[in-house]
């Protein structure tokens, strides 16, 4: 029970990534807000976690808007008393596999940046906001990914995850005199997920997917492609004390991809 007692916002915990680190930490004894653009998402994660005797909530947030990411902070202060953990799990993928950057428009653009940048500016700000507040540390788990450390395909939605892991590395820095710690996790290849097939418009149980799996796990050295658990089991472990003196941090979940 390494988050027992710990209060945690996890956004885009409707699917995916998100969903398995909610599951993880209310494993782990925290209680989770579980924030997401879907509502109907969010309390199906919510309900998988009652139903385990787990203590979470579902809050429909649009992390693009500051109104709605400082009224899930609230809700979490409301309904727990105090806040510990938050977790920028968000962003949307480059309109379709393979778009390089001159086939972006600028609406393209802007929504990848509002999502992905903005979005985990603004979880980051309120979190740290509602930190001072209470006067206690806190942590902040940015999801970055393997495109912002390497070039990996996708110029834009790279550009944002780039923005993102600079973000991580610069808050680390101003908030460790309040006892803040922020970190990130850069996941590779994740072809079982709806981000990865919202990003080719198809089917995560589609064959093409399963092509997909069988490209990404040839080029991990471990040869296996990222699962959401994967991403999950690190969050436990950045989010937690055993990690307290851990700051700053990139963390590939990446079998290997970058050590090339």
């Amino acid at each position: 029970m390494t988050l027992d007692g710990k209060i945690a916002i996890v956004a885009g915990a409707g699917s995916g990534v998100g969903r398995a680190m909610a599951l993880r930490f209310g494993e782990e004894g925290a209680s989770v807000v579980c924030a997401d653009i879907d509502l109907d998402r969010a309390k199906e994660t919510v309900s998988e976690m009652e139903a385990a005797g787990r203590v979470a909530v579902a809050e429909r947030c649009d992390v693009s808007q500051e109104e709605q990411v400082a009224a899930t902070i609230a809700t979490a202060v409301e309904r727990f008393g105090r806040l510990d953990i938050v977790v920028n799990n968000v962003g949307i993928p480059t309109p379709r596999l393979g778009m390089i950057l001159e086939e972006h428009s600028v609406e393209d653009f802007e929504r990848l940046t509002a999502v992905n940048f903005r979005g985990v500016f603004l979880g980051c700000k309120h979190a740290v906001l509602q930190f001072k507040r209470q006067g206690t540390a806190g942590v902040i788990l940015n999801t970055g990914s393997v495109a912002g450390l390497v070039g990996w395909g996708g110029a834009v939605y790279g550009a944002t995850k780039g923005a993102v892991h600079q973000l991580t590395r610069a808050l680390a820095i101003e908030g460790a005199p309040f006892g803040i710690r922020v970190n990130a996790i850069c996941p590779a290849g994740m072809p079982f997920t709806h981000f990865m097939a919202a990003g080719g418009g198809v089917d995560p149980s589609s064959p093409e997917i399963s092509r997909a799996a069988e490209h990404v796990s040839a080029i991990h050295p471990l040869g296996r492609a990222i699962t959401a658990e994967d991403c999950a089991e690190a969050a436990v472990y950045l989010c937690s004390d055993r990690a307290s003196n851990v700051t700053g941090v990139l963390l590939p979940i990446d079998g290997g991809y970058v050590a090339r």
